[in-house]
């Protein structure tokens, strides 16, 4: 290939690049004009400050230069007409003032972006319209613990920044348990798993806090995020402020909030008379419960989750364990008296499997009614209740737990006076075949069903 051709064809791929990058610039400009962005009324902002300062300078020199200046313009607005009508000259300055305002504000957002997302691969207005849409979103209360309430909150938060997880903390089994008993902390456990779920960052933080030391004299069976936040109650002085700092480090979206800051300790009462103590020992009692409670009986409530509460447009009770991660938050009298008061939608989140020791043979209405049966109310107005049906491997699986799907009984859910809301939001792992909710399944359904109820 000559030298002039290879030119020719530098060339022509220079205007193809030219070309497709002008749009695109073009557009992420326009999109700054966007409403909802609060970005124009400060570049007007900007303008009417310099003028006023322009003015200011004028009437601090007695208008002096200003009488200089405006001639100076004059009689070059006048030599301008004479050789360019003044229809013609006049739009292209109004056009070149506006586009070199419009420049320099680009150059100026386009140096703060490099700063402020230097690694970033998305553009700073895109940021900002996320930003804006997820504020935009419904105030959501979720009680619950474990996985479950971590799960749901993974998929909540693309859809709003205004959530609020009140967490469980009658935990007292594994890391959680080890740090209650040895150093008198609240069980950080279910709280970690929440703000890891809510964390922008979350693949990398939920590694992070998921991470359990394997060797170390005292560390070994600890995970990162246990000691990460009872060090920070320690320096804080609470679980409240601990949890309240590690959110602004972590960039939480949203809000986690123990139930009570009271040492609460789990006991339930079963159907041969037997009480057990201490949320890990009960699943593991092997019998029927028909009765739960906490020591100390009626904790007081976390103002903040009250408040949170009161302010909600949307309540979403579960997933989670029945009688160790649902019903231990509705212990709180004032936690249950909220909910009960509110007027907006609620809805609980019925697990898809039952659970061995808390609610083998459960159906659906017999998980409302050990809810109901402790609010002395209905407590929530619908029920979201999986579909579809796990694979064969699965309920193999789970049969050697002595784990079964919820049963539906349509017709005793309905005379409880819940609406019922059907969707399938079941997660199988292919290798484990552990059945989870699909966190954005779960999410759009329960918010589809919030739009309607609007």
């Amino acid at each position: 290939m000559s030298t002039a051709n290879r030119w020719k064809k530098a060339l022509t791929m220079l205007q193809q690049e030219s070309r497709s990058r002008t749009p695109h610039r073009v557009s992420r400009w326009f999109q700054w004009l966007a409403p909802g962005l609060f970005v124009k009324r400060w570049l007007m902002l900007s303008v009417a400050g310099v003028l006023l300062a322009a003015l200011g300078i004028a009437i601090w020199t007695k208008r002096t230069p200003v009488f200089y200046i405006t001639r100076f313009i004059g009689d070059a607005l006048d030599f301008i007409t004479d050789w360019v009508p003044s229809y013609i000259s006049g739009p292209m300055v109004i056009l070149i003032g506006v586009l070199l305002v419009f420049l320099g504000q680009m150059r100026t957002l386009g140096a703060i972006t490099e700063v402020l997302m230097p690694n970033g691969d998305e553009e700073l207005i895109e940021v900002l319209t996320a930003h804006r849409r997820l504020q935009r979103g419904p105030k959501i209360v979720v009680l619950g613990g474990g996985t479950g309430l971590s799960n749901l909150l993974r998929g909540l938060k693309i859809y709003s920044a205004n959530i609020t997880a009140i967490v469980t903390v009658a935990d007292d089994g594994g890391s959680s348990g080890r740090l209650r008993r040895e150093i008198g902390v609240l069980p950080p456990g279910d709280i970690r798993n929440c703000l890891a779920a809510l964390a922008d960052e979350e693949k990398l933080l939920t590694e992070l806090f998921q991470y359990r030391f394997r060797a170390g004299d005292g560390l070994v069976g600890h995970s990162f995020g246990n000691l990460f936040l009872t060090a920070m109650s320690e320096v804080t002085g609470d679980l409240e402020q601990a949890v309240a700092a590690s959110s602004k480090v972590l960039a939480v979206r949203g809000q986690v909030l123990p139930a009570t800051l009271s040492d609460v300790e789990l006991w339930a009462e079963f159907a041969d008379g037997r009480i057990i103590k201490g949320e890990s020992n009960i699943p593991e009692a092997d019998g029927k419960i028909i009765r739960v409670g906490c020591i100390p009986e009626n904790p007081p409530a976390l103002p903040r989750a009250l408040q949170a509460i009161r302010e909600a447009d949307y309540v979403i009770i579960g997933p989670g364990s029945l009688y160790t991660s649902v019903i231990p938050n509705l212990l709180v009298p004032d936690i249950r008296e909220a909910i009960a008061s509110l007027t907006v939608p609620r809805i609980y989140v019925c697990n898809i499997m039952t659970q061995a020791g808390e609610t083998e043979g459960y159906t659906v209405a017999d998980h409302i009614r050990a809810i109901d049966q402790l609010c002395d109310r209905p407590l929530f107005d619908a029920v979201l209740v999986h579909r579809k049906t796990p694979s064969a491997e699965a309920m193999i699986h789970y049969a050697q737990e002595r784990s079964h799907p919820v049963y539906f009984d349509r017709e005793e859910v309905i005379h409880l006076g819940r609406r019922v809301v059907m969707a399938n939001v079941m997660a199988e792992n292919p290798q484990t075949h552990r059945i989870t909710h699909d966190s954005d399944r779960l999410a759009r359904v329960l918010l589809r069903w919030y739009g309607r109820m609007q």
